[in-house]
């Protein structure tokens, strides 16, 4: 399905918006049509997609290049025929390896349907996982100005991985957030910073709206993010894990126990089956 464009105008325009507000706005990360369709219906202002849940559905590691760019974009073609919200997609370094190929991903995101989305400055390498700076900040660049040239306000978050890889170079990490910020990113982001104070010290760094991974130990609330800067918040691939955690618990009851009472906290067929049947007009 192609979107209509001037809903995906009016999609856009109402996801800029709501980096403006006082108060720091959940972004819930879907996974599959099913899960929007459901996100969508709980009441969430935008949606987006988790490069992680997607990986895991199609059976394979998440954060080493095993999901192909054509495959990310058919999960969020279908993640946006879903639902009437914004969403934004996780193209995780945009599969690409040259600035070039960047752009044409942003283009292909457009197309698409989405709204908005986020370039990692991460390889895929284990070796070496995250990318010199200067080179990660032309690749945003390069998405920047394929953003810029759309016909209507794609909004593009930045992110530096630092902390997902076991490097907890604090100073590093908003040196990159700020080179992305002079790259023109509109919105900057550094998933698993360890604590509140890491996430005021960045908000202090850094002028553009910030988003913030949810989680933790112990987890802060949407009220505690906000006053620690965070104008968004995204739950990564959080929902996503929590129903394949269901499921593993149920199997394993199954296996071990041999028994059933999983089917207890189940919601019934018909609840399910009538909320999929309630499709919001797209």
């Amino acid at each position: 399905m192609q979107l209509d464009p001037q809903d995906q105008y009016r999609r856009a325009v109402a996801f800029a918006r709501l980096h403006e507000g006082e108060r720091a706005f959940v972004m819930a990360n879907a996974w599959d049509a099913g899960s929007a369709l459901l996100l969508g219906q709980l009441g969430f202002p935008a949606l987006g997609t988790t490069s992680a849940g997607l990986a895991f559905c199609l059976g394979r590691a998440d954060g080493a290049n095993l999901v192909r760019r054509d495959e990310a974009l058919a999960n969020a073609r279908s993640i946006v025929a879903a639902t009437a919200l914004p969403v934004s997609g996780d193209l995780e370094s945009c599969y690409a390896d040259c600035a070039e190929e960047v752009a044409r991903t942003v283009r292909l995101a457009a197309e698409a349907g989405l709204v908005g989305a986020s370039i990692e400055d991460a390889t895929g390498d284990p070796g070496d996982p995250v990318r010199p700076l200067r080179e990660a900040a032309d690749r945003v660049a390069a998405a920047v100005d394929a953003a810029r040239a759309l016909p209507f306000p794609f909004t593009l978050t930045a992110r530096a991985e630092n902390h997902l890889h076991g490097r907890d170079d604090l100073k590093d990490t908003i040196a990159r957030l700020q080179a992305y910020e002079e790259a023109g990113a509109d919105v900057l982001y550094a998933p698993a910073l360890p604590d509140a104070d890491a996430i005021r010290a960045v908000r202090a760094a850094v002028g553009k709206p910030l988003n913030v991974l949810a989680g933790g130990r112990p987890p802060l609330s949407v009220d505690e993010l906000s006053a620690c800067g965070a104008t968004r918040i995204s739950v990564g691939s959080a929902f996503a894990r929590a129903a394949l955690g269901g499921f593993l618990q149920a199997a394993r009851e199954v296996r071990d126990r041999g028994t059933f009472s999983f089917t207890g906290q189940a919601p019934a067929h018909r609840e399910i089956n009538h909320l999929m049947a309630a499709r919001p007009p797209v």
